[in-house]
């Protein structure tokens, strides 16, 4: 059995010797998230970002002319994508494309793997979405994002574990090693792409049964409570309560919500 702290140790080593990398977010995202965050910044503004990538562009009128925001006229300009859909969906649209690329394995061996865990993430970011609706210190795409980033610090677990033949053939030590190691690894990511604090805390607590970060709900107890849900967790009481729901709620068979939930994920699975 591979003992987790010497791995999380040989992994944060190989991170400073530049053995292996942390997922960085390319020129676009940046730019996008740049203007997003000026608060005079203008939808010609990001439209004109966005365009210098055919794919992104090409995704986002997808988007817009989707079920769930589509309107009376179809779009066909990024410029009329922006403005239908907001800046602030743009920014988190624009990431889950990117996270969505940065989710691909560099070899075939943990393909499986790599996808496996970026469809966890859409499971989890769709829920989390709908479940901000009701509260309103919390934003609807930035709950979706928090989902999308929970475990991002699988993935150089997951790069790390190429050089492991036992983890790559025992899936259970494989989990029980991402659960260990990610958290430390995911803030590390966030931290390294600037988030604010209520998304950049979001790796090193999506686990804790008993988190409470404060009165009102933030962006973890989503995440927790999304989680607990979907995989049938226990715990997340505290998250729970801060949400409005009983401890025994089966959230997703809420009528409407189960609707919402699979057309955020045929979105950002699409």
């Amino acid at each position: 059995m591979l003992d987790k702290q010497e791995f999380l140790e040989r992994l944060q080593l190989a991170i400073q010797q530049n053995k292996i990398t942390l997922p960085t977010l390319p020129e676009v995202a940046l730019k996008v998230k740049a203007a997003v965050d000026r608060e005079d910044s203008t939808a010609a503004e990001v439209a004109e970002i966005i365009t210098t990538d055919a794919a992104i562009a090409a995704r986002l009128l997808q988007v817009a002319n989707s079920p769930l925001y589509r309107g009376r006229i179809a779009i066909d300009s990024v410029q009329m994508a922006v403005t239908r859909l907001g800046v602030r969906l743009v920014r988190s649209l624009v990431s889950s494309l990117i996270m969505q690329q940065i989710f691909q394995a560099k070899s075939t061996v943990l393909e499986e793997r790599f996808r496996a865990l970026w469809e966890e993430s859409v499971h989890v970011a769709a829920l989390s979405r709908v479940l901000s609706y009701q509260q309103s210190q919390l934003d609807s795409e930035q709950a979706m994002l928090a989902g999308l980033i929970h475990n991002i610090g699988g993935l150089p677990v997951l790069t790390m574990a190429e050089n492991y033949p036992e983890l790559i053939n025992d899936a259970t030590q494989l989990d029980e090693i991402i659960k260990f190691v990610g958290p430390t690894i995911g803030s590390l990511i966030l931290e390294s792409w600037e988030f604010p604090e209520a998304l950049a805390k979001i790796p090193g607590h999506y686990n804790d049964a008993d988190y409470n970060g404060g009165d009102s709900a933030d962006y973890v107890d989503l995440v927790i409570v999304a989680r607990q849900q979907i995989y049938q967790l226990e715990g997340g009481i505290i998250s729970l309560d801060k949400l409005g729901f009983e401890a025994n709620v089966n959230i997703v068979n809420i009528e409407g919500i189960e609707e919402e939930v699979i057309q955020v994920e045929e979105i950002l699975l699409c």
